[in-house]
């Protein structure tokens, strides 16, 4: 069953999640029953673009001929209320060409060179994690750089993913992919994915819906190299994050955070995460006068849904709305890059300086915008838009645990339920530009 406002799939509605490509072939084969049964319109209508990209032929991304009814084009929605209103009008289908503001991508924004990032240790920890791990789950959790693979994520609970769920895995596994995470993220960034799958958890808990309650996989892409690119996606409910390397270039992105609820009382204490995010995000609204009021905020009330650039909208293509940087004060524009800090600022800190850097390049060609109240309880939608940087912001309506924190499921937005999506605009997301320059210029690829 599908909450029809987020398009959200009810947790007790489907079955514990299998592990690698038995997951991926078991969802396609499901899929491939519904397409027979009911036809286009229920596999649509059960996950949009990942529907069909749950039809692939094999973990590398092939698509069989039923997958040619997937409709395509620019943004769309997607499962959870992660991409939008309606159901994506994009699927895997398409090649990737990454998100743009009018279909059209900027050229030479990203090129291979030394940003004296120490990977290294991210490296090592991916290295770690694999040769820790039994040969038929790594053989669940590797795919090839160029995999599809990369684009089948979702923030949902009850998406079926492929890789090594940490359900399955011991404490002593699970610790070195917790230490994988440590040498990618920052100290805020690790306490972020700490905080989300410690309510996670308890929420599940505390509905009896416990077969989602550690539903995060993981999988390798490539090979752990100094040289050659690879990359890690850790994957589950409220928590995506894509991590490309290349040298000493990264790329994290696309990247989900969120969480429902964002505060909760677990065993006595009193939990929170995301809470600096929305604090940041008011900030700079109310430090706007009536002017930039004007220019900045969209709307003043807000759909449940409003993220236009989720799971399986690779490919949209959403127009500059807002107020550009350069309008704003010195003090507000202060205020913007501590908001942008706090996503960028989840990878490590050289990783983020070489992104806080280039954001800044672009400062005449980044946009705020805003939907919904200002008030400190408001739910709200924000989007920090540039060639280089996406950001959203999203207060969502209560769905599964609304009960935990005094509100109705389906009821009306919250900042209890968030989501935000983290994009890097104009073919770089899982680090696409950087990966198409390298094989075109390595000897070895030829």
């Amino acid at each position: 069953m599908t909450d029809s406002t987020t398009g959200e799939p009810e947790p007790q509605a489907q079955p514990q999640p299998e592990t690698g490509r038995r997951s991926h072939a078991g969802r396609r084969n499901f899929m491939r029953k519904v397409f027979l049964a009911s036809g286009a319109t229920a596999v649509a209508t059960m996950g949009g673009a990942g529907a069909w990209a749950a039809m692939a032929d094999d973990a590398t991304g092939s698509v069989d001929a039923t997958a040619s009814a997937s409709p395509s084009g620019g943004a769309g929605g997607g499962p959870g209320g992660g991409a939008g209103g309606a159901m994506p009008t994009e699927g895997i289908t398409e090649e990737f060409f990454g998100l743009t503001t009018d279909g059209k991508r900027i050229e030479d924004l990203y090129t291979i060179h030394s940003q004296k990032v120490a990977t290294a240790p991210v490296t090592a920890a991916a290295q770690a994690f694999l040769a820790g791990l039994s040969d038929s789950e790594k053989s669940d959790a590797q795919f090839a750089i160029h995999s599809t693979e990369w684009r089948l994520w979702s923030n949902t609970d009850a998406y079926s993913r492929q890789g090594v769920s940490i359900a399955d895995l011991s404490d002593e596994k699970n610790a070195l992919g917790e230490a994988l995470l440590k040498a990618a993220l920052s100290a805020q960034g690790l306490e972020t994915t700490q905080l989300t799958r410690k309510i996670n958890k308890a929420a599940c808990e505390a509905i009896n819906s416990t077969q989602y309650a550690e539903a995060y996989y993981w999988t390798i892409m490539g090979t752990p190299s100094a040289t050659e690119p690879w990359g890690f996606q850790f994957d589950g409910h409220h928590l995506v994050v894509n991590y490309f390397v290349l040298g000493d270039q990264v790329v994290m992105s696309p990247c989900f955070w969120g969480c429902e609820p964002t505060s909760m009382e677990i065993d006595g204490t009193k939990t929170e995460v995301m809470q600096e995010e929305i604090e940041a995000a008011l900030a700079v609204v109310n430090s706007l006068d009536s002017t930039q009021q004007s220019t900045a905020i969209l709307k003043s009330e807000k759909d449940n849904d409003e993220i236009t650039a989720g799971a399986f909208t690779d490919n949209a293509v959403v127009e500059y709305k807002g107020i550009l940087a350069t309008r704003l004060t010195a003090a507000q524009r202060k205020l913007l890059f501590t908001l942008i800090d706090r996503f960028v600022g989840k990878a490590k800190d050289d990783v983020a300086k070489v992104q806080m850097a280039e954001i800044r390049k672009h400062l005449a060609e980044t946009y705020f915008a805003w939907m919904g109240g200002t008030a400190a309880e408001s739910a709200f939608y924000c989007r920090i838009q540039s060639p280089v940087i996406w950001i959203e912001v999203d207060c969502q309506s209560p769905f599964a645990f609304g009960s935990l924190y005094g509100e109705t499921n389906g009821g009306a937005p919250t900042q209890q339920h968030l989501h935000c999506v983290v994009r890097t605009p104009n073919g770089n997301d899982y680090g696409k530009e950087l990966l198409r320059r390298h094989l075109e210029t390595s000897p070895h690829h030829h």
